[in-house]
């Protein structure tokens, strides 16, 4: 049982990633795919064997509890501003996602996760980074569902909304949403994958998830993460990172 985010699923890279696991150790894998923060919650109630998420400060806290352990980084990719192509803030094209949130701010629409998503705690902290209370942000309204869901809601309704890459390339086709803000550094996404620890949660399959947390930051399965969505999209969604360290990404 893996919980995982809505962008490894939304971007279609467990749709490969599974059967290729299947195929080499003969292991089903059911993955559950939620916001980072029911993923983690899954954890903790040890709902699941192994987890997939991106939100390193509260991922923290987890392992410090003792609910997952064995935690490898495996990859990352990054998070964009999207917003209407009449881009009413004015942010298109600007570098600096604080003064982006700042005059977002001021103009609205803005739609959230609201799921408690690795997704939404960056909206969250960009927001404090901008010194802006979100509740009093013009339109501002939360989905509580998944990035793709997110997305379509934000199109509909002409909003701004903050994505991972790879969701926004992989629903790219279906929606008007342009990126208005890329490449800032706080903006970073990075992904880790752990194991749910047997000795707090006797039900956990501590030795299958070693075995999908193994497969993940092989070379093989890495260069396949490399790979993936560069013949459809021209650009790779995710970066592999294993064997590097949280210091090399900027990750304290």
């Amino acid at each position: 049982m893996l919980a995982t985010t809505t962008s490894t699923r939304d971007s279609g890279l467990l749709d490969t990633l599974v059967p290729l696991f299947r195929r080499q150790t003969g292991i089903d894998v059911k993955v559950i795919a939620v916001g980072t923060g029911a993923a983690r919650a899954m954890a903790a109630r040890g709902d699941a064997d192994a987890v997939l998420v991106h939100a390193w400060e509260s991922e923290k806290r987890y392992v410090a509890s003792g609910d997952v352990r064995d935690g490898r980084l495996v990859m990352h990719n990054d998070f964009l501003l999207v917003g209407p192509p009449a881009d009413p803030a004015r942010v298109r094209g600007t570098r600096d996602v604080v003064a982006a949130m700042r005059a977002i701010a001021r103009t609205g629409p803005f739609i959230s996760r609201g799921d408690g998503s690795g997704t939404e705690q960056m909206e969250r902290a960009l927001w404090r980074l901008a010194g802006i209370d979100p509740t009093r942000v013009p339109g501002r309204d939360a989905t509580g569902q998944g990035m793709g869901a997110t997305l379509l809601v934000a199109d509909q309704r002409r909003a701004y909304t903050l994505t991972d890459r790879a969701t926004y390339l992989a629903f790219r086709e279906r929606i008007r949403l342009v990126p208005v803000l890329e490449h800032d550094p706080h903006l970073l996404n990075v992904y880790h994958a752990y194991v749910v620890n047997p000795a707090k949660h006797r039900r956990a399959k501590a030795t299958l998830a070693r075995a999908w947390v193994s497969f993940l930051v092989a070379p093989a399965t890495q260069d396949v993460i490399g790979a993936f969505g560069r013949a459809r999209y021209g650009q790779a969604l995710f970066v592999p990172d294993a064997g590097k360290t949280e210091a090399q990404l900027g990750l304290k």
